[in-house]
Parts: structure tokens; sequence; C-alpha cells
């Protein structure tokens, strides 16, 4: 089975005009259908005193299990974050009815060139919410979920996830190895839904969504 969500959901460029939102149920952002560097687009930004991990637009009527999901992300700081914006932009797959439990892989698109190795090291990253967020998969199992990616902030990158039983796979950048594997999903063998995912201080955007279902 196999559907396509081409130039980033051209229903959500049509109803963008009339002021809505978009296919999408909204929990912590806010959505604006736009043209960013040459592709139709999704702006997606954080509303007001939103929570870490409760910031994503999911597609509405959509259930992925296995299969791929391809996209183009781009990441930065919004205007006024603080010094721990770093632009967190990803795709959460299988969640479960409003967002209460889903899995993630995410980007960190200031850490992909910065100075410091050890913040390189952290810019591609898997999370299961709630359980397991990103702060206690690193206290926990230091540099298993996270790993280097080259990324510049605010340019468009290509990501690929595939999804298998327990295992998940996120390729960045037409790359044919992995960035990151997950060999252990912590939310198990499941299907759910698929949104797009934001962090703290993000400005967003995402193009040209293809989803696979096996």
């Amino acid at each position: 089975m196999r559907w396509l969500i081409p130039a980033a959901l051209a229903a959500a460029a049509v109803y963008g005009q009339t002021g809505l939102t978009g296919p999408f149920e909204l929990r912590g952002v806010k959505t604006e259908s736009v043209t960013y560097k040459g592709r139709k687009a999704v702006k997606v930004t954080g509303e007001p005193g939103a929570k870490d991990a409760e910031m994503l637009a999911i597609l509405k009527d959509q259930t992925f299990k296995d299969g791929v999901i391809e996209a183009w992300v781009s990441g930065e700081p919004g205007s006024g974050s603080g010094t721990g914006a770093r632009g967190f932009v990803g795709i959460a797959f299988r969640t479960r009815p409003q967002a209460a439990r889903y899995e993630a892989f995410y980007l960190r698109p200031t850490n992909g060139r910065a100075d410091d190795q050890v913040r390189r090291n952290h810019s591609a990253q898997y999370i299961s919410e709630p359980e397991h967020p990103w702060y206690q998969l690193r206290k926990d199992f230091p540099e298993k979920y996270e790993s280097y990616v080259d990324l510049v902030p605010g340019e468009w990158t290509r990501v690929r996830i595939e999804v298998k039983g327990k295992q998940a796979r996120l390729f960045v950048h037409d790359a044919q190895q992995p960035t990151l594997i997950v060999d252990g999903l912590f939310l198990g063998d499941e299907s759910g839904g698929i949104a797009l995912w934001v962090g703290p201080g993000t400005l967003a955007h995402f193009a040209d969504l293809k989803i696979t279902a096996n």
C-alpha cells in the first residue's frame, strides 16, 4: 500500500489560503502554507507555552506500521529563542491517539557544524515519548540513540525513515548507509499515526512528504 502527499501536503496549501491549517490535528503548534526556498511547504512553529515533546502536527486519517517515510525538512532557531534552541525538526511515527505516546527521529541542525565535537555527536536523535525522552536515553544509554550528521540550519535536508517491526533506521542526505539505527523500538511492533515534529524555539518547514507502507 502506498500513498503520496506531493508538494508538502497539497491540501494544506489550499486550506492555508482560507485561514485553515490543513489535514492536521495540532498539538502545541501552528501551521502555515508557504513557499520556502523554492518548495511549497508547511511552516510549523510552537504555540506560546507549549511543552517540550508535545509539539506535533499529526496527519489525519493516516495509519502506519511498517514502511518508509520520506520528507524534506528544515529547522532553525526561531526569533527570540533561547540559547539552547537547536532548530529541532523531525518526524514522529506510530503515534497513539492525541500523541499520548510516539516514536520519533529528529535533527538538531545547529549542532551539525558546531566547533564543539560533543555537540556534533548530538546532531541526530531517536526518542520514544513519554517514557524515554532524549535526556533519559542519553543518561541511561550514552551514544546509543544519537549520532553525528552534517547539517546546516535553515537549509532543506532530505530524511528517510525505514520502519520494520521493532527496528527503525534514519537516513539523511540520500546516504546509502543509515545515520542512526534503533534495533529495539520502545513502543514495540505496533501501528499508529504520523506527525510533523518540532522542538522548543524552532522555526521548521516540511515539504514533499511521501509515505510507503508495507
